[in-house]
């Protein structure tokens, strides 16, 4: 028992000392239990066991579970965020802006597929009340502006922006959010390992590019 109690006062004190790092635990645990459940579902007893923390020391940090909800939808969103402003996306032409932006979401999708998964139970749950209160919407202006410019300099064929944004950002993050019934279609394969995402990669970029070209491609070739 005297045992048990220096291990415990030895984490104790590793949390004190560096909160950083177990907030950062916390939400860890955080996303993977709104991935799961959503908002509504999800429980801060699972979190803390998860993480070895005390519900108490949960919302010491996050207030309450909307707190620590927000707080995992504001980091997925400043990652995105930060991958966008580093593409630099407004000085390329629109094709090779447009091609490179969806690398590389499809690249943040592969390594967060938990973040379209509470996407999708912030829809459903809470008909989008937090996904408003974050910049994810700000993603789509960045790619309208992609698609505006295109459509400008002739690259992409006469399309609506708003739609056609939605449409790309559904091609990219179905793959991932629906994955617990897609891997049913085929379950000799791994829809998650390397190589399909890959390919599913490669497939939803050419599906992409391919369609916002569209007749612009046929006008080409009979000129």
């Amino acid at each position: 028992m005297a045992k048990a109690k220096v291990g415990q006062s030895s984490n104790a004190k590793r949390q004190v000392r560096d909160p950083a790092a177990t907030q950062a635990a916390i939400l860890d645990a955080a996303e993977q239990e709104f991935a799961k459940h959503g908002l509504i579902a999800a429980r801060t007893e699972a979190i803390a066991a998860q993480t070895g923390v005390t519900k108490a020391m949960i919302y010491y940090y996050f207030k309450s579970k909307e707190g620590l909800y927000q707080a995992v939808l504001e980091r997925a969103f400043s990652g995105l965020l930060q991958m966008s402003q580093q593409l630099d996306l407004d000085q390329l032409p629109p094709e090779e802006a447009l091609e490179k932006g969806v690398r590389e979401f499809l690249a943040c999708e592969a390594r967060n597929p938990n973040l379209s998964r509470i996407l999708f139970h912030e829809a459903i749950q809470n008909q989008g009340e937090y996904y408003k209160r974050t910049g994810f919407p700000t993603l789509f202006t960045g790619l309208i502006a992609i698609l505006e410019r295109g459509i400008a300099q002739g690259c992409f064929r006469p399309l609506d922006p708003l739609l056609t944004a939605i449409n790309i950002v559904g091609t990219c993050v179905f793959y991932f959010m629906a994955h617990e019934n897609l891997k049913h279609l085929c379950p000799d394969k791994q829809m998650l390992s390397p190589e399909m995402i890959e390919q599913h990669r490669h497939e939803a970029i050419a599906v992409i590019m391919a369609g916002v070209r569209g007749q612009v491609n046929s006008l080409r070739q009979s000129e």
